[in-house]
C-alpha cells in the first residue's frame, strides 16, 4: 500500500512539474537536493518542522503573476492542493505543512517582494512576499513622515499579516492594517487574475481579515499610508512585584483605553514582573506632563523617554535597542526554541501573557467592517505563549498554556470565546472534510471564535470564488452557496 502511495505520489510530481518545463527553477520537487534549504527557509517554529511532519511534494517560487496562475491551473488539473506562503509565520505552519496525510504543493511568494511608494498620493503597492521590515524600510526611504500601520515583527510576510487583520503600535491613531487597504489582486481557484473590482465587493471584503488561502492566493496590496510626526518618544519600563506592578497593571486598565489616540502602551508580563511598553506620537516633553496626569503610577521620567524616528522605533520595540534600521530587512530567524500561542480578548488582567489595549481609531469601525470583528467593547487582545528548548518534548509547557487558557475563561469574552486569527491555534477546532468540501457546521466552532458572526458571511464570500473549496486547510473558511 505505502508503495502504491509512493508511485501515485511521484506520478502526480512529474505531472506537477512539467507545467514549468520553461522554466524549472520555480519549482523544487521533494526529491531535489534544494528541497530541504527552500522549505525551511520561512520555518518559523522548528516545532512544526520534525521528522514527522507532513511536508508539500513541491514547493513552486513564483516570480510573477502568471507562474501563480499556471501552477493553480496545473493544481487543479493534477488533483493537487496549494497553501500558500508569504513569510512563514502562521503558528501552526499551515502554509507549508498538513496535519493529516495529504498530497500538497506551496506557493512560496518570498520572490514576489515589491514595495512601491507613491509619496505624493500617500499609497504603497505591496507584494505578498514582501516582509513588514522591508516595508517600513522602503517607506521610510521614500518619506520620513509616512508610515504604514501594521504588526511589531519585521519578518511576518504581508501577504498572511493582512489576511487576518494586523495590528501593532499605531493601532489606536490607525486602526488595524487591513483597515487602510485599498485595492488587491488576488489568483483565484479558477486561475483568474482578479482586482478589487473584478472578485466583486463580498470578496473584497473577505481577504481582508479572513484568514489567508480561503479565497485564492493574493499577490499584492495597495494600501493608504499614513502620517507621522518627524519625532516620537518609545518607553520600556520594566516593574516587578516589590515595586507595586499588580496596582500599576491595575491601573493601566483603566487608563490604557482613555489615553489620547497618540499614545499607545502594551504591557508584557512574564512570571512575576512586567515591561510596559510604548510609543508616542510626538516629543517627550510633551509625554511627560501628560503620563504626570493621568497614569502617575508607572513613574516615567525623562530617562525612561528615547527620541527617534518611527522607523527607528521598528527595531527599538522589537529588536532592542541597539538594533539598526537595517536590521528590519533580515528576513531569517533563530529556530533554537519552540513554542506555542493562543488568544483571547479580555475584560480582566491576570499574568503571563503580552497584552495590547484597543480604543481608538481600531475600536471606531463596526464588527462587519471587515471580517476582523474585535472593535468596540473590547478593551484589549491578550496572547499566552510558552517556550521550550528543543531537549524537552514541550509536554509540559503545552499543558500549562492549555491549563492557564482554562482558567482564564471566567475572565474573557464568552459566546464566543474570542480569539485572534494571526494567533492561529488548532486546539480551537479542526475542519472536518464531508463529501470533498468542508464543512461548515464543523468550522464554525473555530470560525465564530475568531469572526464572530462574520463567518457565515466569509462562508457564502468563499461560496463564490471557490465553490469547489480547492483551497483549503484545517482552519480554511468552507463554502457556502446560494442555490437558485
Amino acid at each position: 500500500m505505502a508503495s502504491s502511495s509512493r508511485s501515485l505520489a511521484l506520478a502526480l510530481l512529474f505531472s506537477f512539474l512539467s507545467c514549468y518545463a520553461p522554466v524549472p527553477s520555480l519549482a523544487s520537487s521533494d526529491s531535489s537536493a534544494s528541497f530541504t534549504t527552500v522549505l525551511v527557509s520561512s520555518v518559523r517554529n522548528p516545532r512544526l518542522f520534525t521528522p514527522t511532519t507532513v511536508r508539500p511534494l513541491v514547493i513552486v517560487t513564483p516570480t510573477n503573476a502568471s507562474h501563480v496562475q499556471s501552477a493553480v491551473v496545473c493544481g487543479r488539473r493534477h488533483d493537487v492542493r496549494i497553501r500558500v506562503r508569504s513569510g512563514g509565520h502562521d503558528y501552526e505552519g499551515l502554509s507549508y505543512r498538513s496535519e493529516r496525510p495529504e498530497v500538497f504543493a506551496v506557493v512560496d511568494l518570498n520572490k514576489m517582494r515589491s514595495v512601491r511608494v507613491n509619496q505624493s498620493a500617500g499609497t504603497a503597492s505591496i507584494d505578498s512576499g514582501a516582509t513588514l521590515g522591508e516595508v517600513y524600510y522602503a517607506v521610510s526611504k521614500a518619506s520620513k513622515q509616512l508610515a504604514f500601520a501594521a504588526g511589531l515583527c519585521p519578518t511576518i510576510g504581508v501577504g498572511g499579516h493582512l489576511s487576518g487583520g494586523g495590528f501593532g503600535m499605531l493601532l489606536r491613531k490607525y486602526g488595524a492594517a487591513i483597515d487602510s487597504v485599498l485595492d488587491a489582486t488576488l489568483v483565484d481557484a479558477e486561475g483568474r487574475l482578479l482586482d478589487k473590482k473584478a472578485m466583486g465587493r463580498d470578496v473584497f471584503w473577505a481577504i481582508r481579515g479572513g484568514g489567508g488561502e480561503s479565497f485564492g492566493i493574493v499577490l499584492s496590496w495597495k494600501v493608504k499610508l499614513v502620517p507621522v510626526p518627524p519625532t516620537v518618544t518609545m518607553f520600556k519600563v520594566p516593574k516587578t512585584l516589590d515595586e507595586g506592578v499588580v496596582d500599576i497593571l491595575t491601573k493601566w486598565q483603566v487608563v490604557a483605553l482613555a489615553l489620547p489616540e497618540d499614545l499607545f502602551i502594551r504591557v508584557v508580563v512574564q512570571k512575576d514582573a512586567a515591561e510596559f511598553q510604548s510609543m508616542y506620537l510626538g516629543t517627550c516633553d510633551a509625554l511627560l506632563p501628560l503620563m504626570g496626569s493621568r497614569f502617575p503610577e508607572l513613574g516615567l521620567n525623562r530617562m525612561h523617554c528615547k527620541e527617534m524616528t518611527w522607523i527607528q522605533s521598528v527595531p527599538y520595540i522589537y529588536l532592542g535597542s541597539t538594533a539598526a534600521v537595517e536590521d528590519i530587512l533580515n528576513r531569517t530567524t533563530s529556530l533554537d526554541g519552540f513554542s506555542k500561542a493562543t488568544s483571547d480578548y479580555v475584560v480582566s488582567f491576570v499574568k503571563n501573557s503580552i497584552a495590547d489595549p484597543y480604543g481608538g481609531k481600531i475600536s471606531g469601525f463596526p464588527e462587519s467592517a471587515t471580517p476582523f470583528p474585535h472593535r468596540g467593547g473590547v478593551l484589549f487582545n491578550i496572547q499566552y505563549m510558552n517556550f521550550w528548548p528543543a531537549a524537552t518534548d514541550g509536554s509540559a509547557q503545552t499543558k500549562w498554556l492549555k491549563d492557564f487558557y482554562a482558567f482564564m475563561g471566567p475572565y474573557v469574552s464568552s459566546n464566543p470565546r474570542q480569539a485572534y486569527v494571526n494567533y492561529r491555534d488548532l486546539d480551537l477546532g479542526q475542519n472536518v472534510v464531508v463529501g470533498n468540501v468542508t464543512s461548515y457546521n464543523a468550522a464554525k466552532v473555530w470560525g465564530q471564535k475568531y469572526y464572530k458572526d462574520n463567518f457565515k458571511r466569509l462562508a457564502f464570500a468563499k461560496g463564490k470564488v471557490d465553490p469547489d473549496d480547492y483551497f483549503r486547510n484545517e482552519q480554511s473558511i468552507p463554502p457556502l452557496v446560494v442555490r437558485k
